[in-house]
């Protein structure tokens, strides 16, 4: 599993530096997980932060950002 800042690094990535488009996105996310939607990682969710697992779903291209 990555650290943290490697995480966020990669899936800075995704929009293109804009942190606060990459912390509003994430907390859309967390909140879709809270809700009941399934991540799409691989994942314990009991174990691991929400918040984590939004940012991995980032990082690893299986989400993506759009300023639309």
């Amino acid at each position: 599993m990555m650290r943290t800042e490697q995480l966020v690094s990669k899936a800075l990535e995704t929009t293109n530096g804009d942190r606060y488009l990459l912390t509003a996105s994430v907390a859309k996310r967390v909140k879709q997980i809270q809700n009941g939607a399934e991540p799409l990682v691989e994942c314990d969710i009991k174990n691991e932060k929400l918040s984590d697992i939004a940012l991995r779903e980032f990082a690893e291209g299986l989400i993506t950002i759009s300023k639309d």
